[in-house]
């Protein structure tokens, strides 16, 4: 099998030649760029500065010569604009707060604040409040909440947190379809991002793309007002989906079948423990529109439906499959409940498991590469039976996480598919 058929036998959940890895065709499955920059040099690639594609959390573009190197199987298509709302275009060079040398977008601008902390801004527009901040001695941005005060005397208008949602500009119609011819002769998959289908993600909430966003806007108010005022979340959820419904027949009309996978979603339910959300809840609040915009992919278009969320999600997985989501990521196996036989046994007939072949809060960061290779070989032997499994991390590979444990995973996955 080439790439492309492997991973489609997996999703298929037919058992392919070897075990389809995935690592930077997301935003969720990504590297941060001083691991990916590590890489290239354990590697022997050329030494240039990588490029910095998503600076929210500072991940890594994978370029062609390591994808092949690492033995990549998926190639990813992400929006013309990052989440401040700038396009990757006019690399400049920039120096990391730890020296290393990377490239970023011309329109990627910052400031210094008192404290020695980096500010970024929208659009990059310096006379914009900044939208982000990463700590002197940090290694990506947290978003800066700027919601004006809610006066509970006058009515919320939804039309406020529909702002980002529109439809789409013939540009980046253009820019999609050139993406996704030029990935096509990689013979891997395409997996796409197009944008606008992400129900409440909290990423997105405080909008660091926008220069003066209105509404709910705080991550904590947005939270509370998924208790307290529904009727105002459905609104906004109903009227993103009419646009975001459009958007896609838009879009399929120029791609067509040419991408196999859509992440849609990256709101998370799961905590390490427990969940944001009751079950009663998310069926309420949550899996109407998911229905809706997953109904509109299964009827029109070939490609399968990727769902994003962290931590202890098992109680939600039955509801997400009648929402028709064909793959989970990041498949979090150290939080409550979800320990990797039980998932294959209980869904992996359904569901495609596309991550947690790693844990990246402990075992790769700070174990052995001894300790990395057991691991790896165990969540393989777990959910590669039967396919429904595209190798991945759990979350993004964070900043110093040891080269030689990065190595020793994709080595452990190279032994496990007989490649050694």
């Amino acid at each position: 099998m080439n790439s492309k058929e492997r991973v489609l036998a997996a999703l298929s959940h037919r058992e392919p030649d070897r075990v389809p890895i995935d690592f930077g065709s997301t935003a969720v499955t990504g590297i941060h760029v001083s691991c990916v920059a590590a890489l290239r040099e354990h590697y022997g690639l050329e030494r240039r500065p990588v490029k910095v594609h998503e600076p929210y959390q500072m991940l890594g573009l994978i370029e062609e010569d390591l994808k092949l190197a690492m033995g990549l199987d998926v190639d990813g298509v992400f929006p013309r604009k990052t989440i401040f709302g700038f396009a990757n275009e006019k690399w400049k060079s920039w120096r990391t707060p730890q020296g290393l040398e990377v490239l970023v977008s011309e329109d990627f601008r910052l400031t210094t604040d008192k404290r020695g902390d980096s500010l970024i801004y929208p659009e990059g527009d310096l006379t914009a409040r900044p939208s982000g901040r990463m700590p002197k001695d940090g290694y990506f941005f947290d978003a800066i909440i700027r919601q004006d005060p809610i006066d509970d005397e006058k009515p919320l208008n939804p039309r406020d947190n529909l702002e980002e949602f529109e439809p789409i500009s013939d540009v980046d119609l253009e820019h999609f379809r050139k993406s996704v011819l030029e990935l096509q002769g990689n013979g891997r998959a395409i997996i796409a991002n197009f944008g606008g289908t992400a129900i409440g993600d909290i990423a997105l909430v405080p909008a660091p793309f926008l220069k003066n966003p209105k509404g709910i806007r705080d991550i904590s108010e947005w939270y509370i007002s998924t208790r307290t005022r529904r009727d105002y979340i459905h609104q906004v959820f109903s009227k993103q989906c009419d646009i975001a419904l459009a958007n896609l027949a838009k879009i399929h009309r120029v791609v067509g079948s040419k991408i196999d996978a859509l992440f849609t979603c990256g709101t998370d339910f799961g905590t390490q423990t427990s969940s944001f959300c009751s079950l009663d809840a998310f069926r309420e609040l949550y899996y109407p529109y998911y229905r809706r915009i997953n109904d509109w992919i299964h009827q029109n278009t070939s490609w399968k439906i990727f769902k994003h969320s962290c931590g202890s999600v098992v109680k939600f997985i039955p509801s997400m499959l009648e929402a028709r989501f064909d793959i989970l990521n990041p498949v979090q196996c150290t939080a409550a409940g979800m320990e990797a036989i039980k998932l294959k046994s209980e869904f992996g007939d359904r569901l495609t498991f596309w991550g947690g072949g790693i844990d990246t809060q402990k075992v790769l960061p700070f174990g052995t590469p001894s300790e990395v290779r057991e691991q790896v070989l165990e969540r393989c032997r777990v959910f590669a039976s039967g396919g429904g499994f595209v190798f991945n991390s759990i979350h993004n590979i964070q900043a110093r996480t040891p080269v030689g444990n990065i190595v020793a995973m994709i080595d452990a996955v190279k032994e496990f598919n007989g490649q050694n």
